[in-house]
């Protein structure tokens, strides 16, 4: 082996002990949110198996990967107790402690996910993103902060059609809290904006897609809040 080559997987080496470090400090920085200790070890497996290089990134090759039982990771992940909106709250005081810029962008983005079935809370035929046509799929409505070469994801809901809110039956046999009710996208998005800002979030300017652009409440739900939109 040449000293060239040598030498850059030592340099390797080196960021990687780097970024272990700082992922470790982060994550460690939400233990508080989740009770035990075997969920908080389950936590630090998800997220390195979703930061590594597998090319399917479900919970089976993760698990296996890190030399966890599938049915372990697959009970912290469905039935685990933790709290996610202290995660949320803590994650956002972050960006606003570190990331604070005059003129930060909010983005409202939603993301789908193909889905079999119709079990799962929100499936419905409906357009997927991911796949590019309506298919059977969930969607969730996300809110995302960008300052300069920063960028973060803030806060994200799940889209419940209004097929899925009227159901009563379907609701509580996906467990479906009764205080969950339909709100169009556009709402959502609002309601994911005014969490940020209401914890001390700062933007000056949204950008959103013409699904939401094209809806005067919105529209004016935004300018209200002094942001300049596009």
């Amino acid at each position: 082996m040449g000293a060239g080559r040598r030498g850059d997987i030592e340099m390797q080496i080196q960021d990687f002990r780097k970024l272990k470090k700082a992922f470790d400090e982060y994550v460690a920085g939400f233990d508080d949110c989740i009770k035990t200790a075997p969920s908080r070890g389950h936590m630090r497996s998800y997220l390195r198996g979703q930061m590594g290089p597998l090319p399917r990134k479900s919970i089976e090759p993760i698990a296996l990967e890190a030399g966890t039982s599938p049915r372990t990771l697959q009970e912290f992940l469905s039935i685990h107790r933790w709290d996610h909106e202290a995660v949320g709250q803590r994650l956002r005081g972050m960006v606003r402690r570190d990331h604070a810029d005059e003129n930060a962008i909010a983005v409202i983005d939603e993301s789908s996910f193909p889905k079999c079935g119709d079990k799962t809370p929100g499936v419905q035929r409906q357009y997927c993103g991911a796949t590019g046509k309506i298919d059977n799929c969930v969607t969730a409505v996300h809110v995302g902060y960008a300052a300069g070469s920063f960028h973060a994801l803030l806060d994200a809901d799940l889209y419940l059609p209004e097929i899925w809110a009227s159901d009563l039956e379907r609701r509580r046999s996906a467990r479906i809290p009764d205080d969950v009710v339909f709100r169009p996208k556009w709402r959502i998005a609002l309601d994911l904006l005014g969490r940020s800002i209401a914890e001390g979030i700062r933007f000056r300017w949204l950008a959103a897609d013409e699904a939401y652009g094209g809806i005067a409440a919105f529209r004016q739900e935004v300018a209200k809040a002094g942001l300049i939109y596009m």
